[in-house]
């Protein structure tokens, strides 16, 4: 947790050198509609909110 209020849960990309290790999750896909899916798909399992940015990965976020 930060002091914005959130946690990160996971990131979503699709560039392997952009996979970091760290208290989230890092999930390599490359395919850009299986990472949309993937994001939907764990944002229901863990209850959080989806951030797409602007080079198409992901962030999931929860609130605090």
């Amino acid at each position: 947790m930060n002091d914005k209020g959130f946690q990160l849960l996971a990131y979503i990309t699709g560039e392997k050198s952009r996979v970091i290790g760290g208290a989230s999750i890092a999930l390599f896909e490359k395919d850009e509609e299986l990472r949309s899916l993937l994001s939907v798909d764990l944002a229901k399992a863990m209850k959080c909110d989806v951030v797409q940015l602007k080079n198409k990965d992901y962030l999931l976020i929860k609130n605090r």
